[in-house]
């Protein structure tokens, strides 16, 4: 199985814990804004006025604005996958379709709820309405390396297929459900869940 991609946004990676304190506020600036201005008005200057550093630090870490984006979907699917993780520990148990309505959850409360999350989610969206495979995939590794255990299944190729399939069905269908409505159509999200356990179920029964 393909490892999970190794996050290649940053120019330098920080090693003191300033730089990395420096660097999570660089980044959560650039998700504020994202929500206020757009992808499109968004600029280096003004994520670090924002976070309160100087210009020079913003390039130590990014060439560019994509490359700031492309660093924040990366947190998100860090965070998203930590999520994952401890709500499933907290489960305990409950076999793979608790797994699936944790993932997909958890996901449509950082769609809500996560500064930044509308326009970057883990990719998909930068440029904005550009929408490319590459995500999907780091999605897809991340689950089936997550999910194995907990649902007692070898992590092998046919499984990666069948989240990979999963993701990128939710993907779309969760686009459409907050096109629909601002914080998700409830009945397009439903029809998701359905759709996701009648897929899943022909692969993991």
């Amino acid at each position: 199985m393909k490892p999970v991609p190794q996050a290649t946004s940053l120019r330098r990676a920080p090693v003191q814990r300033r730089s990395a304190e420096r660097l999570t506020r660089i980044l959560d600036a650039c998700a504020d804004l994202l929500d206020e201005v757009g992808y499109d008005a968004l600029s280096t200057r003004a994520v670090a006025l924002r976070a309160g550093v100087p210009i020079g630090s913003v390039y130590r870490f990014f060439g560019n604005k994509r490359a700031m984006a492309d660093a924040l979907a990366e947190r998100n699917l860090d965070r998203f996958t930590e999520r994952v993780t401890r709500r499933l520990q907290d489960a305990g148990g409950g076999g793979w379709r608790m797994a699936m309505d944790a993932v997909l959850d958890e996901y449509l409360d950082m769609k809500r709820n996560a500064p930044g999350f509308a326009l970057v989610d883990f990719g998909n969206q930068i440029p904005v309405g550009g929408r490319r495979a590459e995500p999907n995939h780091r999605v897809a590794d991340r689950l089936t390396a997550l999910l194995s255990a907990y649902i007692d299944r070898a992590p092998d190729e046919d499984l990666r297929r069948a989240f990979l399939i999963a993701v990128e069905a939710a993907d779309t269908l969760v686009h459409l459900a907050f096109r629909v409505a601002p914080e998700g159509d409830a009945k397009v999200i439903e029809e998701t869940r359905q759709l996701l356990r009648a897929y899943l179920a022909r692969v993991l029964d």
